[in-house]
């Protein structure tokens, strides 16, 4: 009789590979708890692993990750410490620092990529010895940068210790853009190496200007990947002109990927059509010499927040000289294709598209829309922003001839598409559709605008498909704005019909694939709006974030008791959720008469949060009081916080008082905790609540020492 074979007898090369290639954190735990054997191939190919321990116990550091090559410390506890365990970088905590540190190294020899949160200078100092080989670094800082410190001279214990340095990311570090040239040319060999260069941002007072730009390239001619936030507005001295652009093409020839963004704070000021008030201090001349050098370009991304007109021949040198092409993102780009008949021009013809997102395009209408869908015809992302000309027609006909590959969408501050307008006019892709982020705008009489009817027949005749391979579509908008869609091609002959059942004018299908859904809402709004239009048939929804945003200060008391958390009940699936209350501003200690505080608005938005019952990891922002910079989780946010038994990661974004903290551990399953102040400037010393570095230390041992029932 023949033996039975088991998972056992794999042989462990192909163990091996099936090992190293599940990524789930939680699963990679179990798979290492099964034997002895899988226990050692788990720690044999765990190649990436976050610390988040306290750094007062270095002694509980692991010891048996000996491959791990891509090590993150920015999350270690207490939050936003240094690496000696206190906030200052000298003394006892260098000390301390330097045990860690050495610590660390003993523990991960093979480390090649490094994450760390640096308070002070004396972190990397002390940690960057012990990781020579390092070629991937990304430094993080919420916090002030510290005074007196020369410039450059964060930058020099790094660079003088790690010279083989291919990747800097300092998209999340805190310094002033002056710091960065003089290190820079001060350790050319490390400029020469690197190839990855992150420096967007958005917590700098203001952008890197032309003369910094250029002395960054200058020295740093072999980099694939540079993103940089910038000064494009020609009111300022230095801004980024034609010079500094082209310094960007003739220094740098083997980019892929480049992102320039200005990073001004505040609203942009726009008139009624769409424009802002000056133009980009940028010559034609210099777009088409700029955008013509960029020729292994892959991912592009330009928002400067001034006016580029007529842009569409500019579009055109894009499009033929860099045919690698695959994302781009523009940002007060106007003009991008002329929609003249059925000749494709500007943006159209970048064929190779594979994601696109346009922002604040003045004259993009619907019909500029059809010819980017005809030219673009491989588009699985697209992303609109505050375009007020497009309506639900243009972007439902866009849907229709993309119907094959569009799978994330993203309708953010356009006029004429509220929140029902967008589902309308996405539902031609409901069926595959996995991503989507519309804003929450409703209207009273629940109607919709859809812009003028305009008939495609109209529009060059037939010729108007001809350049997408078929010869006789016709296409129109019925009364009840279905679209039919019939197309004949040689012998062959189909008619599509996208239609849906609908009541009440909203589509009543489920959305098979939907992942992912973003929502941005009004401070005061209800979400429970979502009932009448459909959305509720979300079978496979794993993840959402809502964005709630506006000034509670000038809003009266909301009139019902709860935001509508509870209505998330529907989405059997839903396991992942982020509420943001960030931009969410009102008054944290009293209030004035007739108005709310910050905890009853905390209790109006997270009240029924205890009722999903799927849900296993929330990141939330609390809300905040600007004017003594405090973003504080309050009482009854703590209480319904401890009432979603079914949490096992939870990350407020702010701080607390200890003894509502207190609260979370009559979380069941609550496994990790931890408070972020990952908002600049993140507050020096907490001094508005009770939470300290001890106080975290009390809160993790009483969390650590409850049994966990699974």
């Amino acid at each position: 009789m023949a033996t039975a074979v088991t998972i056992l007898d794999i042989p462990d090369a192909i163990l091996t590979t099936i090992i190293a290639a599940v990524t789930d954190t939680r699963t990679r735990n179990s798979i290492s708890l099964v034997c002895r054997k899988w226990h050692a191939l788990d720690r044999l190919t765990r190649t990436r692993l976050a610390l988040r321990g306290n750094v007062r116990d270095p002694f509980l550091v692991p010891t048996c990750f000996r491959h791990v090559t891509s090590l993150d410390l920015s999350l270690l506890s207490p939050w936003g410490t240094h690496l000696g365990g206190g906030g200052g970088g000298g003394g006892r905590d260098g000390s301390a620092a330097a045990l860690v540190a050495r610590r660390i190294g003993m523990a991960f020899p093979a480390v090649r990529a490094l994450t760390l949160y640096v308070r002070s200078s004396a972190s990397v100092s002390a940690l960057a010895p012990q990781f020579p080989s390092l070629e991937e670094v990304k430094l993080v800082r919420w916090h002030q940068r510290p005074q007196g410190v020369p410039l450059g001279a964060e930058f020099d214990g790094l660079f003088e210790s790690c010279r083989e340095i291919e990747s800097l990311d300092l998209s999340e570090f805190y310094c002033w853009t002056e710091d960065l040239p003089p290190a820079l040319q001060a350790h050319r060999e490390v400029a020469r190496n690197l190839q990855v260069l992150d420096v967007l941002n958005p917590s700098f007072a203001e952008g890197f200007k032309g003369n910094e730009i250029m002395s960054i390239v200058g020295v740093c001619g072999n980099l694939r990947v540079l993103k940089a936030g910038c000064v494009f507005d020609p009111r300022y001295v230095g801004f980024v002109g034609d010079e500094a652009l082209g310094a960007i093409v003739e220094n740098c020839r083997k980019l892929r990927v480049l992102h320039l963004v200005d990073i001004a704070g505040g609203a942009q000021d726009l008139d009624a059509e769409g424009f802002a008030g000056e133009d980009v201090g940028i010559s034609r001349a210099g777009w088409f010499e700029f955008l013509g050098g960029l020729g292994l370009v892959e991912e592009l991304v330009l928002d400067v927040r001034k006016n580029v007109r007529d842009s569409a021949m500019a579009m055109e040198v894009l499009a033929t000289k860099c045919p690698n092409l695959r994302k781009l993102k523009l940002g007060m780009f106007h003009g991008l294709c002329l929609a003249i008949e059925s000749h494709l021009d500007g943006i159209a013809l970048c064929h190779g598209l594979e994601e696109l997102s346009i922002k604040n395009c003045a004259d993009l209408t619907d019909l500029c829309l059809i010819e980017i869908a005809r030219g673009c015809s491989k588009l699985t992302k697209f992303e609109v922003h505050g375009c007020k000309r497009i309506t639900v027609r243009g972007l439902r006909t866009m849907a229709c001839l993309l119907s094959t590959s569009l799978i994330d969408v993203r309708i953010s501050q356009c006029e004429n598409l509220d929140a029902a307008a967008s589902l309308q006019a996405v539902e031609p892709i409901r069926e595959h559709i996995e991503k989507l982020h519309i804003d929450c705008i409703w209207r009273d009489d629940g109607s919709y605008q859809t812009g003028d009817r305009f008939d495609l027949n109209g529009i060059g005749g037939s010729g108007l498909y001809e350049e997408v391979g078929i010869s006789n579509m016709h296409h129109e908008f019925s009364d009840d704005d279905d679209v039919v869609v019939s197309a004949t091609e040689g012998r062959m002959r189909k008619r599509i019909k996208f239609s849906s059942d609908y009541n009440n004018g909203y589509c009543q299908k489920a959305w098979a694939k939907l992942r992912f859904l973003s929502l941005w809402i009004s401070v005061g709004e209800l979400l429970t709006p979502f009932l009448e239009l459909g959305l509720e048939h979300c079978p496979n929804l794993e993840e959402m974030q809502i964005k709630v945003e506006g000034d509670c200060r000038e809003r009266p008391k909301p009139a019902h008791r709860e935001f509508g958390l509870t209505w998330l009940t529907q989405f059997p699936k839903l396991s992942k959720m982020k509420l943001d209350c960030s931009d969410t501003i009102g008054y944290a200690l009293t209030a004035p008469s007739g108005h709310m505080d910050l905890s009853l608005w905390e209790r109006f938005y997270l009240n029924g949060v205890g009722s999903l019952m799927m849900l296993t990891e929330l990141d939330y922002w609390p809300p905040q009081d600007r004017e003594v910079n405090r973003r504080s989780l309050s009482l009854p946010a703590a209480g319904l916080l401890a009432q979603c038994n079914s949490l096992r990661k939870l990350f407020v974004h702010g701080t607390t008082h200890e003894h509502f903290i207190m609260f979370l551990l009559k979380i069941e399953n609550l496994r990790d905790v931890q408070l972020r102040e990952d908002y600049y400037p993140a507050p020096e010393n907490d001094m508005s609540t009770e939470m300290r570095v001890n106080s975290c230390c009390r809160f993790e041992d009483a969390l650590n020492m409850r049994r966990i029932p699974d």
